[in-house]
């Protein structure tokens, strides 16, 4: 079976086609995945503006379909359509695309000149994740599965995050069947959650972020330290080039002695800003003084992650 698969839940356009196995146990074979990142776009925002994602989900999601299909070598070219045939379809597709028309005009010209790829489903985040992002997405699979007559598997993104790690399971853990229930740490961009999994397919939100996830902090404490976005990807780094003794800025670990089990980062990213304002121009632009400072925020998230995640086991 092959599946096509398309991400639109954030800012990163996504779309991949893999093949199952047929014997259980197998890999999965990837045959394409193709991502096209807003990282550009929403680096002078210092985090992700929904209307513009959307906006460049609806310029990118054709462009990487093609991609897609043709690093999988199921890009090919079909005998016209009659005018009859196009009409009909063409008009069903516009309904459904009323709120993407930019995306519209693009689409009828791309079905019309490509036959339907041997594909069995269409995989689509439905959730969660910001609204107009994913309805671009939905629509877009909506006008696919119409007109090439594939199904639609809908797909919650947080779980995908959760079932990703039995992929390779077998490999890793001697072929041992894993025990449920399982606890299920999930720190994903705008999510921070604990799960409880009781089973595949059955869930449990033990605990979550009352305001800010870790991601946003990150992206937010770059932004006070001066370093651009996404703010992951730059504090890591620069945490690992951190050498001494442990920091003495002491930021504070948000709700880590609460008895719950959710998170709030909110107040990090505020400490951070505290701090930064009181120091000197020179400390703030010093090498040292934002190593040191990535590594404590790095450290304060993970020391509330580990102590929240191992109460909750």
């Amino acid at each position: 079976m092959r599946i096509l698969a398309i991400e639109t839940s954030c800012d990163d356009t996504g779309i991949s086609i893999i093949k199952t196995p047929q014997n259980k146990g197998d890999c999965f074979d990837v045959l394409s995945n193709i991502i096209s990142s807003q990282i550009e776009v929403h680096k002078k925002y210092g985090g992700v503006y929904p209307m513009l994602a959307k906006r460049e989900h609806q310029k990118n999601l054709l462009s990487v379909l093609v991609k897609t299909l043709k690093e999988a070598g199921m890009l090919k070219s079909q005998t016209p359509m009659t005018n009859d045939q196009s009409n009909t379809k063409s008009q069903t597709i516009k309904n459904i695309l009323e709120r993407e028309p930019e995306l519209y005009k693009k689409i009828i010209p791309f079905l019309q000149k490509y036959e339907k790829p041997d594909i069995d489903l269409i995989a689509v985040t439905e959730g969660p994740g910001l609204e107009p992002c994913l309805w671009v997405g939905i629509n877009f699979v909506k006008a696919l599965s119409y007109f090439w007559n594939i199904p639609i598997v809908p797909v919650n993104h947080i779980e995908s995050h959760i079932l990703v790690n039995f992929l390779d399971l077998p490999a890793r853990a001697g072929n041992k069947q894993v025990k449920f229930p399982v606890v299920c740490l999930v720190v994903s961009g705008g999510h921070t959650q604990l799960i409880l999994m009781k089973r595949i397919g059955k869930y449990k939100i033990l605990g979550e972020t009352r305001d800010d996830a870790a991601g946003e902090c990150f992206d937010k404490a770059t932004k006070i330290l001066g370093l651009g976005y996404p703010g992951g990807l730059i504090i890591s780094p620069l945490a690992s080039k951190f050498v001494g003794s442990p920091t003495s800025h002491n930021l504070p670990r948000p709700m880590i002695n609460t008895k719950d089990y959710d998170f709030s980062f909110s107040g990090l990213k505020t400490a951070v800003l505290y701090h930064h304002r009181k120091q000197p121009l020179k400390t703030q632009k010093s090498k040292i003084y934002i190593q040191e400072m990535c590594s404590e925020i790095q450290q304060a998230v993970i020391d509330v992650l580990i102590k929240k995640t191992i109460k909750a086991v």
